[in-house]
């Protein structure tokens, strides 16, 4: 397993990577990078393929453009189109997780020529809304459920990523905690916020980090993002109705490529993306295989590896 940087037409990219083969790409979530798909890239390569995690736009030691508006959709999907080309290949299967697997699966909407399959963790693909931009339909969703705040719509503020940054070893460890399947329920993250609370604030000053994560694991998170800090990865966030503008071309535009959708049961993202899990298979014809895995919370790739790689060579072996 190596590390290296690889210069696109855009951005350098600080890639994970192992094995020669058939390209594999592993995009990551937030608070995430390359390194949650250690397990994944290990047994990829060891079964034929050569698997490549970046760290993505705004993370890690990937290029981190200063305009908000850097970090839409098209653009992380170009980073993708970019990233197969300077590694030499013209086709790949891309595996996404959170914020990853909203990138694979745009990949294979935008791109299938390009990204033959997808297959997907933790976020089941959710087709453009076209009654309006989604931050407007999560804050009345949520004043009319009475739940307060997604924490999204919290997202949205200028300020929010400073919340992380002030201690990004709690913010980190408080993360990885309340959404993890090991966490006890009354402790788990419901995503939805109190007024003038924060996602941060609202999870116990005691949470520890999840029985998966060692110290030494706690720190190369925190170490970069100590470095890099948490606005870029929220500038993601923040783009969430630019890419509502910027997408009218893929309404009612359906996914035509094998897919796969891997979910934890006790996933606490279940709680405000779950219900686009049924409405799956009527976006995705060719969706092969959708699974929820007994027991596991959102970090799935990190807390069950060995039936995440079950479940992702299985998928590899039918194509």
């Amino acid at each position: 397993m190596r590390i290296r940087h690889v210069q696109t037409d855009r951005l350098k990219q600080q890639v994970l990577e192992a094995g020669d083969g058939p390209l594999l790409l592993l995009v990551h979530g937030f608070p995430e990078l390359s390194i949650s798909w250690r397990a994944q890239i290990e047994a990829l390569a060891a079964a034929g393929f050569h698997a490549v995690a970046p760290d993505m736009r705004g993370y890690g030691g990937t290029d981190k453009p200063a305009e908000r508006t850097a970090y839409g959709v098209l653009d992380l999907v170009g980073d993708m189109v970019d990233l197969v080309r300077a590694l030499g290949e013209t086709r790949c299967v891309v595996v996404g997780h959170d914020w990853g697997a909203a990138v694979a699966w745009h990949c294979a909407l935008m791109r299938p020529d390009l990204f033959t399959a997808v297959a997907a963790l933790s976020v089941p693909f959710q087709p453009r809304r076209p009654k309006g931009p989604p931050t407007a339909a999560m804050a009345a969703l949520s004043k009319r459920a009475g739940l307060g705040d997604l924490y999204i719509s919290r997202f949205q503020a200028d300020d929010a990523h400073e919340a992380f940054d002030a201690d990004p070893a709690a913010a980190l460890r408080k993360m990885f905690h309340a959404y993890d399947g090991a966490t006890p329920p009354e402790r788990q993250s419901t995503g939805f916020l109190r007024e003038g609370e924060s996602l941060i604030d609202s999870i116990p000053d005691d949470a520890p980090p999840p029985p998966w994560m060692s110290e030494a694991h706690l720190a190369e998170y925190v170490a970069a993002f100590a470095a890099g800090g948490f606005r870029a990865p929220l500038d993601w966030y923040r783009c969430l109705d630019l890419n509502w503008a910027r997408t009218a071309f893929l309404q009612d535009a359906r996914i035509r490529v094998p897919a796969a959708f891997m979910v934890g049961e006790r996933d606490p993202v279940r709680h405000y993306a779950g219900p686009n899990e049924a409405a799956m298979k009527d976006w995705i014809p060719d969706l092969r295989v959708q699974r929820v895995l007994p027991g596991a919370g959102h970090w799935i790739q990190q807390e069950r590896p060995d039936e995440v790689n079950a479940f992702l060579l299985d998928f590899l072996r039918g194509l």
